[in-house]
């Protein structure tokens, strides 16, 4: 196609002529872009259009666009994109308008921007909006997330296009024809375009959230539903409003929305959701011509027959003046009249009675074959929907798979990354970080088990959900059994009143019979005495002719009677016929319902083995990847204490216990398997911790007890390993015996044991009395500290004098204030002590108590020795100060000794403590003397310090310039090496402090800690 025909068509299509833009037009802009895939000579062309000053040419131009979105070439929304800022500036240019076209150009400009973003974000989205269902689920990408945010993204695009709707109906004067006018066709051209899309976000939105109920609750779609029953109400009014307008009618075919909005809580009423088509004829074609009907050749063939009137037999029999009939000898005799006729009026009557009483059990036969049919669709609704939630269950349970195989796979990228970093990096420091990288990693892989515990829980439940459903089912199932024999006992019993009926009607017939055999005698016997009546022969000739013809009648009614009786007996063979096949099609319906049920319930137990085979296989990896994880070279820097180990130990025995119970409980009901199941991730958990921490205690004690312990905790791996398997058959699954992973795990305890500190063996009563004595000695420490300074004083105040003296009282009266301080503290930490033995030993001793915390203990223990030797330290220093040998700087670092060892001895005291004790609040108002009293001895030192240091005043008065220079250059070479000597003084000091905290480590057991990653 030319290009300049195209511009050509742009120019014509967009011009500032207030009428509809031409469909010619429209099309070769269309066409123009599949030309030349894309947008470049469309925009060349809008750009040097004066959109932002003319409206109805920004409209015309909005309708252009519009049209080139939805039925362009997809790059068209690609080329787009670059003019989105200046579209955005246009539409708040515009929307500065109240009214006309300016506002309506505001709001289409904001429709497009929304179009194109919402199909950059969509891609899989064409420009028409025209999917499939598949394609729908496949732009999901079967996550429950991106359902969500496309609802969302589609909740907001119709809301633009809604928009656009009501602005365009709110410009209009409804009341007058506007549509047939061409400002009027100007306006709703484009609305043919929104209900395109109208249409299809409908129905999309309709089938997400449907989509979103399966898979989420319904209080977190709460908001979505109300979004959609607002925009559902907007929706409906519209397309009612522009399917009245004459300008639609000849345009496109607008569909009707439902009565009421789809109910998302009831999973089955998507089959009765049908989607929107909105149809563009080829041709316009007027109303008229669309709606005849050629009703002359259509004949009526439903017209049925008028009844004729029943026939009365009995007077075709018997005519209707047998009164005139001059040869009735029972009017002329006066007898009574005929039994015969009584007795066939009696049986006409009893057949009425039994044709209605027919009547009506075939109807309530029918009643009755209708409310089981019924009840049977019930059922068949129910168990539908109880596949669905096992579909549903089993979806989850994919869903898990998939996410324990992502995990895993995450699992060995990250153990390839460890394995480059260990190449690359093989100094502490590395270590240090792989080392707290493997401590993050094990944590990750500890809360994915337990996120897999909870969702195997949750599937649990839901398969508990459809035990009892089909519990429900079987109940129902029982009562219909009983209803059809019920009925089917019914059946016979009305059947054999109807052939009792039956009979007696029979055995009236047979004496009806007889009395006819008895009028035969005797109308032979008239025939005799008619010899001697000669008189009367002819008239007995005509009674014999008429009784012949009366008893001809008779056997031709009865023989109708019993035709009618044979019919009643076939209808009611007929009637038992299908009763017996119904009761026959229920009971096929029944077999069929317990043939499912079966096969569910086979399926069930086939998800629960699979689920505790996938359990098992995952234990396997966890127990193999700590054994592989001993052969890597990352982990021969790993460390950990016997402590630890044993505690490790302990548990992993106790959890193998709980494994056989839990194996023994699952043989005895295979449809609990969630005991099973949490049983296989704990011990997978504890047996690998205790591999691993096993192979991490060897590398720190000696040659041969390292390879003893690291035989024993691979020998634990192997026969967990030999466990597992054993348990994952069914034959060998009640066979399988944990005695010897046991056995393995005592022999790495035992070994365990054998390299525990000597410091944790020692016996309750010891660690109790090492509690008190040390308190008392730190308490003794202190009384010794407090006499020996008053001895100090006294002795100062006997020798020196003037400055000296003064300096020296005040030091060692902040120093006595300091050790006033100290020994409240003790006091106080004693008493708190006492109150936490006493809250929490319960019935045990004191001993016993300390030796259960013997962390804690060790602890308090280390604290209150800090505290005895820094006072100790301190009052050492102070008598060297005082006589005048010793430094002020060592008398302000035993201060601040002494105040980092209280509170550490606080630190210890309160971590045990109740926080509304009153003791504990005695013990840090202790804690804030003694922080004060210290400040008093660095105060008064430093204040010494600086009244014995003005007494060397420096006097240069009488030197020279060349003297003062060199003094100069000797002070600056002094600065220098002080410096020098001060930095290499920091370092040491750093070593000092990294030495002091890796040998406190080893008394308090921190590797301990470390030995747990």
């Amino acid at each position: 196609m030319d290009l300049a025909k195209m511009t050509v068509s742009i120019n014509k299509a967009i011009n500032t002529q207030e009428v509809a833009v031409k469909e010619k037009h429209a099309r070769t802009c269309i066409l123009g872009t599949h030309h030349e895939r894309g947008a470049h000579t469309f925009w060349a062309a809008a750009n040097r259009l004066p959109l932002s000053s003319n409206a109805v040419l920004c409209w015309k131009f909005c309708h252009v666009f519009h049209k080139l979105l939805r039925d362009g070439h997809p790059n068209v929304i690609k080329d787009s994109m670059r003019n989105k800022a200046d579209l955005s500036d246009m539409s708040r240019m515009w929307g500065h308008l109240s009214e006309g076209y300016g506002k309506l150009c505001s709001v289409y400009l904001k429709l497009l921007i929304t179009k194109m973003e919402f199909h950059i974000k969509n891609p899989r989205f064409p420009g028409n909006l025209q999917m499939t269902d598949r394609q729908l689920e496949e732009a999901g990408e079967n996550d429950v997330n991106n359902f969500f945010q496309l609802t969302v993204e589609m909740f907001d695009y119709l809301e633009c296009e809604l928009n656009l709707f009501l602005a365009v109906f709110s410009s209009l004067d409804m009341s007058r024809s506007v549509s047939v006018t061409a400002a009027g066709q100007c306006r709703l051209a484009p609305l043919i375009q929104v209900i395109l899309d109208c249409s299809h976000l409908y129905d999309y939105t309709v089938k997400l959230l449907f989509k979103l109920h399966s898979c989420l609750p319904a209080d977190t779609l709460q908001g979505h539903r109300d979004r959609f029953q607002e925009q559902f109400k907007k929706l409906k009014n519209l397309f009612y409003r522009s399917s009245n307008l004459q300008y639609f009618k000849r345009l496109i075919q607008i569909p009707q929305l439902p009565e009421n909005p789809p109910n998302f809580l009831r999973a089955s009423a998507l089959s009765e959701h049908i989607s929107p088509v909105v149809v563009i004829p080829l041709e316009a074609s007027s109303p008229e011509s669309e709606n005849v009907v050629e009703t002359e050749e259509l004949v009526d063939t439903d017209v049925p027959a008028q009844p004729s009137a029943p026939e009365n037999r009995f007077d075709d029999v018997f005519g209707t003046s047998s009164a005139s009939d001059p040869f009735n000898f029972n009017n002329q005799n006066g007898m009574y009249k005929d039994e015969r006729d009584s007795q066939i009026e009696q049986l006409t009557r009893e057949v009425r009675a039994l044709k209605e009483e027919l009547e009506s059990f075939k109807m309530e036969s029918s009643r009755l074959c209708q409310s089981l049919r019924s009840r049977v669709s019930e059922l068949e609704a129910e168990l539908e929907e109880q596949s669905h939630l096992k579909q549903q269950a089993l979806g989850e349970s994919e869903f898990l798979r998939a996410e324990l195989e992502d995990l895993r796979r995450v699992r060995e990228d990250t153990e390839k990354e460890q394995r480059s970093l260990t190449e690359i990096e093989r100094r502490a420091q590395a270590n240090e970080q792989r080392y707290t990288k493997l401590k993050e990693k094990y944590t990750a892989l500890v809360q994915s088990h337990a996120d897999l515990l909870r969702k195997n829980a949750e599937v649990t439940r839901q398969m508990t959900v459809a035990r009892a459903a089909q519990d429900e089912v079987e109940c129902v199932r029982k009562e219909m059994e009983e209803q059809v024999k019920a009925a089917q006992g019914e059946a016979l019993r009305r059947e054999k009143e109807q052939e009792e009926q039956v009979q007696t009607l029979q055995e009236e017939l047979q004496a009806s019979r007889e009395e006819l055999e008895r009028l035969k005698e005797s109308v032979a016997s008239s025939q005799q005495s008619s010899k001697a009546l000669s008189s009367q022969v002819s008239t007995l000739e005509m009674e014999k002719s008429s009784l012949a013809e009366t008893l001809a009648q008779k056997e031709a009614e009865l023989t109708g009677l019993g035709a009618e009786l044979e019919r009643v007996q076939g209808s009611l063979a007929s009637e038992r016929a299908s009763g017996v096949k119904v009761a026959e099609t229920l009971q096929n319906q029944l077999n069929e319902k317990e043939s499912r049920e079966q096969e569910l319930e086979s399926q069930l137990v086939a998800a629960r083995w699979a689920a505790l085979q996938g359990a098992l296989g995952e234990a396997e990896q966890i127990i193999q990847d700590s054994l592989t994880r001993l052969d890597d070279p990352a982990h021969i820097s790993c460390t950990s204490s016997a402590d630890y180990l044993v505690s490790r130990a302990d548990t992993a025995l106790n959890c193998v216990d709980r494994l056989q119970s839990a194996r023994d409980r699952y043989l005895t009901d295979s449809t609990d398997v969630s005991e099973m199941l949490r049983a296989v991730a704990q011990f997978a958990h504890l047996l690998g911790d205790t591999v691993v921490q096993g192979s991490a205690t060897s590398h720190m004690v000696a040659a041969e007890l390292a390879d003893t312990l690291a035989e024993d905790v691979k020998s634990c791996g192997s026969e967990a390993l030999a466990l597992l398997t054993r348990l994952k058959e069914q034959s060998t699954m009640g066979t399988a015996d944990g005695s010897s992973l046991k056995a393995a795990l005592s022999r790495v305890r035992g070994t365990a044991e054998e390299l525990r500190p000597r410091g944790l063996e020692l016996q309750q009563g010891e660690l109790g009395d090492l509690v008190e004595q040390e308190m008392a000695a730190t308490s003794a420490a202190v009384e010794s500290a407090a006499a020996r300074i008053e001895e100090m004083l006294n002795k100062s105040r006997a020798v020196d004098t003037g400055v000296k003296m003064e300096v020296n009282e005040r030091i060692l009266a902040s120093c006595t204030e300091l050790m006033e301080a100290i020994k409240e503290l003790v006091l106080s930490s004693k008493d708190l002590q006492r109150d936490i033995v006493e809250s929490g030993r319960g019935a045990a001793s004191m001993k016993e108590f300390y030796a259960k915390n013997s962390r804690w203990t060790e602890g308090l223990i280390s604290a209150s020795k800090a505290v005895g030797w820094g006072a100790t330290v301190m009052v050492d220093a102070a008598d060297l100060v005082v006589q005048g040998q010793g430094k002020f700087e060592e008398l302000m670092v035993c201060s601040h000794e002494i105040a980092a060892s209280t509170a550490q001895l606080v630190a210890a005291s309160k971590v045990k403590a109740d926080k509304d004790s009153p003791n504990l609040a005695r013990l840090q108002q202790a804690s804030r003397g003694v922080t004060q009293a210290t400040a008093g001895v660095v105060a008064s030192t430093k204040s010494g310090k600086s009244q014995i240091e003005e007494k060397d005043t420096m006097d240069f008065s009488s030197m020279t310039l060349t003297q003062i220079k060199r003094q100069e250059m000797d002070s600056q070479v002094r600065v220098l090496e002080l410096e020098t000597w001060l930095q290499k003084e920091r370092e040491r000091l750093g070593e000092l402090r990294k030495k002091h905290y890796e040998l406190a480590g080893v008394a308090e057991g921190w590797d301990e800690e470390e030995g747990t990653g």
